[in-house]
């Protein structure tokens, strides 16, 4: 019998689980791991959505979220109140993207954490912490960018470049990416420096992904810096890794149709 998640280990997604989370996803939730696993398996996001979105959620990790509402992981919003004599006296909010509920078995919750700041991990594990101590959640489930993407994300973007050969910012323009004031002035400097100038490409790749996807995001070691301080402990929780193979080169000028579209949706 293949081990749970054998099919995204394959593909060279990261995989780890904690607090006897694997036990419980195999025993009482495995319809669970299947929409999980296949939703991920058909995740891919080419590089031109990188470039055109400056760091920000890829359509591909959008199409994820979409693909997970479709199968009824849905947005919920968990409110757990405290009564006295029956009245009312607190009351905390937690939401949480995807939640599916399988009935008389319980709840998985499943947050995609694509590029934020590192703290939406503090978020999300002490909102699952919380979740599972009330008995509203049975496993959490953490979605993110994986080591090996998020250390092959200079060569990823240098590749586009190269590829492309993009020679300048005009150059870059058509691929739906505008860098503004500060970071043409940062691409400059980095040009003009008198001690080690580096050639445009060299430049705005080092500019592009310190700023957009720095060790400050969310990436595989700082969850696991969290993880190992005990953020979230003991709720049961199923880590998953993106890694840099879900990036594909080969869609071109195809890829930006629906940035495009999804710009002028939002005018």
């Amino acid at each position: 019998m293949a081990d749970l998640f054998d099919n995204l280990r394959s593909k060279g997604f990261q995989v780890e689980f904690r607090s006897h989370a694997k036990a419980i996803l195999s025993v009482d939730f495995p319809e669970a791991a299947g929409e999980i696993e296949a939703a991920l398996l058909a995740t891919t996001i080419p590089i031109e959505e990188i470039i055109a979105g400056g760091g920000g959620e890829a359509k591909g990790t959008q199409r994820l979220r979409r693909g997970l509402t479709a199968l009824g992981w849905t947005k919920t919003q968990f409110i757990v109140e405290k009564r006295i004599n029956g009245i009312p006296s607190e009351a905390q909010s937690h939401e949480v993207d995807h939640v599916k509920e399988f009935p008389d078995v319980g709840r998985v919750a499943l947050e995609i954490e694509w590029n934020n700041k590192d703290p939406f991990y503090d978020r999300d594990l002490e909102n699952y912490k919380r979740l599972h101590a009330d008995g509203a959640i049975s496993i959490g489930v953490i979605v993110t960018r994986g080591r090996s993407l998020h250390e092959s994300m200079r060569s990823l973007v240098r590749r586009f470049l190269d590829e492309r050969q993009i020679q300048g910012i005009d150059d870059l323009v058509e691929w739906g990416y505008e860098p503004t004031s500060r970071q043409r002035k940062g691409i400059a400097e980095r040009m003009q420096r008198a001690r080690n100038p580096l050639t445009f490409r060299e430049a705005f790749t080092d500019k592009f992904v310190g700023d957009k996807f720095g060790e400050a995001t969310t990436h595989w070691r700082k969850l696991d810096d969290r993880l190992r301080r005990g953020v979230g402990n003991p709720c049961p929780l199923v880590l998953i890794g993106l890694p840099d193979t879900i990036i594909t080169f080969d869609e071109g000028k195809a890829a930006l149709h629906e940035v495009e579209r999804d710009e002028e949706a939002i005018e």
